[in-house]
């Protein structure tokens, strides 16, 4: 069959089966590029199932580029909290910001343009050309690669054959309706050709793919696994006489930066001294690590913090604050403790 062919199957496909979504429009590019950049940033390293959920209300509070670009940073975080990697978010306000600062509110089209911006890199690029600009850019997910390495029966490590991968589903991607086939490739991954109990009868190219029936098929493609360090650490619940609860701001720098937090370490070591174990822990896993934290309580007579960063504040101004996925993990383990 012809690559034509291929797209053109797919593409019917797509008419009759693919997912309907806030961000992106059926028959061509999205009207509003905006609405595709805050799909882009959320969509990274989250499932759209995720996204959902999130993406409406956050589309509610800031409605235009501009909204975002004036948006205080704190309030980005807080209409984020859950989605996790938070750098997205601050990458998002800072695009958003050089967008209306230093393009006048114009887009990029160009795909080096588009690389400029923050948090932006080849696949957003590409996915956001295509949706936003029906430019004939190839998108190149883990949908995408599971797709291509099924279709052709790829069975190298993924790290030895990316350059094989791409020039494959370049070759594939339709230059006429690159909007559509982008959206299409990546539903039919996330639909049909799953990493697990793939659909093959209903796949459009199934008569085609040399994986196919395959008994080693939920094992393509060859990806190297690789091995989550697992870390032990301590995080404090430090209360004042008033019974209000000490928090700080994380630095603007390294993992987490920007947001609210309890005081933790990731080794173990001890922060403050006279500290109680609660018996509670808090298992996170980040995308190398396992975190296990111990939750330790203090009780202060005095309202000097022990912490030099930290502040208190009352309980229930909890929620104000925007805090990690973890931090709220922690939270929501030991919130008995906060009714002491």
């Amino acid at each position: 069959m012809t690559k034509q062919k291929h797209s053109t199957r797919l593409l019917k496909w797509y008419q009759d089966n693919g997912r309907t979504l806030p961000w992106r429009k059926k028959g061509g590019a999205h009207s509003d590029p905006y609405v595709v950049l805050v799909s882009e940033f959320m969509l990274q390293q989250t499932t759209v199932k995720t996204v959902l959920n999130y993406f409406t209300p956050f589309m509610k509070r800031f409605p235009t580029v501009e909204c975002l670009a004036a948006a205080d940073l704190e309030e980005v975080y807080r209409h984020w909290q859950g989605l996790g990697y938070y750098r997205r978010a601050k990458a998002l306000h800072t695009a958003a910001q050089t967008i209306v600062r230093n393009l006048n509110g114009q887009f990029p089209q160009k795909r080096e343009d588009v690389l400029k911006l923050k948090g932006i890199g080849s696949y957003t690029a590409a996915s956001f050309l295509a949706l936003a600009f029906n430019l004939p850019e190839t998108v190149v997910d883990g949908n995408v690669i599971r797709i291509i390495c099924r279709l052709y029966r790829l069975m190298s490590p993924i790290g030895e054959i990316e350059n094989l991968i791409r020039e494959k589903a370049s070759a594939l991607t339709d230059r006429q309706h690159p909007a559509d086939y982008a959206s299409a490739i990546m539903d039919l991954g996330a639909m049909i050709c799953t990493p697990k109990k793939p659909q093959c009868p209903l796949c459009p190219w199934q008569q085609d793919c040399l994986s196919r029936g395959l008994p080693e098929l939920e094992q393509i493609p060859n990806r190297a696994k690789p091995t989550k360090k697992d870390k032990n650490g301590s995080v404090y619940l430090i209360f004042n006489e008033k019974k209000e609860i000490l928090i700080r701001k994380r630095s603007e720098k390294g993992l987490l930066s920007g947001l609210y937090e309890f005081p933790w370490t990731d080794d173990g070591s001890p922060m403050v001294a006279n500290a109680s174990d609660s018996g509670l822990t808090v298992l996170h896993i980040f995308t190398h690590i396992r975190l296990t934290l111990k939750i330790y309580t203090l009780h202060l007579k005095q309202d000097i913090s022990p912490i030099d960063d930290g502040f208190f504040i009352n309980i229930n101004q909890l929620t104000d604050y925007p805090f990690s996925t973890l931090m709220q993990k922690v939270r929501i383990q030991a919130s008995a403790l906060f009714c002491g």
